[in-house]
């Protein structure tokens, strides 16, 4: 997990020293394999570090955290840039942060309890994960195949009229908002159940989506659907992770997010592909009912694995 952060924290600050568009392409990349490398093994440790009944609100509470920071980055760095900072310095200063959360990870962490014997390794093997939760897993990557890619959300936002000059502060709105819903969704998941939110959460982005598609303009029709949509991405985050630390054995936990994470990011960009295909040849309409369909059909698997183990669940009851 430090490693990973080392890594993006190392290549980020760098993106202020490029030389050209290569340079940012390649050290962008380097940053998104520093996620790669610690997302996983950070969720098996937010994981283990929680009692079952309180793995939501902690889920929650981490991406409550990371929208607050999604939302403050950008607006540090836009009243740096308004105060007459060039761009590059602006990526150099994050370094600064970038190093107190390598320091803060690095000491002040409580030390692990010693370590049982291995006798074997866990492999990355999908086959070696319980059947339930690779359903999950793959209801999950259905939903990364729908999801609309935010930057759309901005083109659909512009040619309703929303001047570039407040792009970013309906994103910083969007990131607040995520912010706000994220600590609550995972808390009601601890105690509704994780399926119920997510089927509720899931359902509700399928209505923006379609809202989405039929919406005329006006700036309170453009600022509530974008601000909804990303509370309805929010609502379901912390249940979504929680659900995955629910279901896999605790020495396959980090092997099963790692498997999670790289079936929603290799499915994610397929998605995205196919959206903007579809809003190219068919209007930003049929876009958005693509991706609610898609989103429904993600849903419908949701419900079909929780009612299959319900019934099993039933028929090993005794009568």
């Amino acid at each position: 997990m430090v490693g990973g952060y080392t890594v993006s924290n190392t290549a980020r600050p760098l993106i202020g020293l490029a030389l050209g568009w290569g340079w940012v392409l390649v050290l962008r990349f380097l940053d998104r394999v520093g996620k790669g490398i610690r997302t996983a093994p950070r969720d098996a440790l937010i994981s283990v570090s929680t009692n079952a009944d309180q793995r939501g609100m902690a889920f929650g509470f981490h991406r409550a955290l990371d929208n607050a920071g999604a939302m403050f980055g950008p607006l540090i760095a836009f009243a740096l840039l308004s105060a007459g900072l060039e761009m590059s310095h602006v990526f150099l200063l994050s370094v600064v942060p970038g190093l107190l959360v390598i320091l803060l990870l690095a000491t002040q962490l409580p030390a692990p309890p010693p370590a049982l014997p291995v006798v074997s390794l866990p492999t990355l093997s999908w086959k070696a994960l319980d059947r339930r939760l690779r359903g999950l897993i793959l209801a999950a990557g259905g939903l990364a195949l729908a999801t609309a890619p935010e930057v759309f959300l901005v083109l659909w936002a512009r040619a309703r009229g929303l001047e570039i000059a407040w792009v970013p502060l309906i994103w910083a709105g969007a990131s607040a908002v995520k912010a706000l819903v994220a600590a609550p969704a995972g808390t009601l998941s601890d105690r509704l159940g994780r399926v119920p939110v997510l089927i509720i959460g899931w359902g509700l982005r399928v209505g923006v989506l379609v809202a989405l598609g039929l919406a005329g303009s006006g700036a309170l029709t453009l600022w509530g659907l974008f601000l909804a949509y990303a509370a309805t991405l929010a609502l379901t985050e912390g249940a979504e992770r929680a659900l995955i630390g629910d279901h896999a054995p605790q020495n396959q936990r980090a092997t099963a997010y790692g498997i999670y994470h790289m079936i929603s990011g290799l499915l994610a960009l397929p998605g995205a592909v196919l959206f903007g295909v579809v809003w190219e040849w068919l209007g930003e309409a049929a876009a958005f009912f693509t991706a609610a369909t898609l989103t429904g059909l993600a849903v419908s698997l949701l419900l079909s694995i929780a009612l299959g183990a319900h019934r099993r669940l039933e028929g090993n009851t005794p009568g």
